[in-house]
């Protein structure tokens, strides 16, 4: 019999399937050519589910599943791991003057959206059609080359090549806030000097982009008062997290656990 790739892991002497890791793994992201990482992280979620799971039992519990979708409700165990979670993580209180520090430190990140006027030339492709990708990439990275030897070709170049309808005002797609295009797109604008040509191609799910900035005016920064209970909701959610690694660290930390690794603090509780 082949020996298995990955140690046996166990919990309190119960044993963690393999096959459950291995399906847990596919969850978990990993670097290329190291599919450990991904193993190990399935690993250690499991047997924090099982000591969340020994601790529902030993303090008794038995919720009924809630409904968290139209007709679609929690597993026991779902429920479980949820009524600990409620029970046992209790973060810290999120104050007003932390609300109000966390303004005064990061307040310029809380902007009206900005407004850009922008140009582009698509190569567009099919996701699916690789030989049609390389192809495009090619034709796409010599039309950006002659863009950026002169800009003042961009309109010409657009009208010959673009696959967008935008091709008929020479690339022109007028103007654009924040969020209105894909994120690689959006992205890229808020990069790109005003007046240039960005000098790199943009692959969004549409294909290739040549993009040139015509203007750009910045969102200005948003009031407290608007933006409060953004940052009040962000900061309780990481109080709650860090409340439930500080939970899960516990139970690590008073159980035999072998064959896999844990770090300090213990990761985070599943979410219930």
């Amino acid at each position: 019999m082949a020996k298995p790739l990955f140690p046996e892991v166990t919990v309190n002497g119960q044993v963690i399937a393999q096959e459950d890791i291995a399906q847990e793994a596919q969850n978990h992201t990993a670097p290329a050519g190291k599919p450990g990482w991904a193993w190990q992280a399935g690993a250690r979620a499991l047997v924090i589910r099982h000591l969340i799971l020994e601790e529902a039992r030993t303090m008794g519990l038995s919720p009924a599943p809630g409904e968290v979708a139209p007709g679609k409700f929690e597993t026991e165990d779902e429920a479980m791991v949820r009524q600990v979670l409620e029970i046992r993580v209790e973060p810290d209180d999120v104050t007003e003057d932390a609300i109000k520090r966390a303004f005064d430190t990061r307040g310029d990140q809380f902007r009206a959206p900005s407004l850009y006027e922008a140009a582009h030339i698509l190569l567009a492709v099919r996701p699916d059609d690789q030989s049609s990708q390389m192809e495009a990439k090619l034709r796409a990275s010599e039309i950006l080359k002659l863009a950026l030897e002169n800009p003042k070709r961009f309109d010409t170049l657009a009208r010959e090549n673009s696959d967008c309808s935008s091709k008929d005002n020479g690339g022109v797609l007028g103007q654009l806030s924040s969020g209105d295009t894909v994120p690689e797109f959006d992205a890229a604008l808020a990069t790109i000097k005003q007046g240039a040509v960005h000098p790199e191609l943009v692959e969004t799910q549409f294909g290739f982009h040549i993009i040139r900035l015509d203007a750009r005016a910045e969102g200005a920064p948003l009031p407290y008062d608007s933006v409060k209970t953004t940052i009040s909701d962000a900061m309780e959610r990481a109080a709650w997290a860090q409340a439930a690694q500080r939970f899960t660290a516990e139970l690590v930390n008073t159980a035999e656990i072998t064959g896999v690794r844990f770090s300090a603090p213990a990761e985070k509780a599943p979410a219930a």
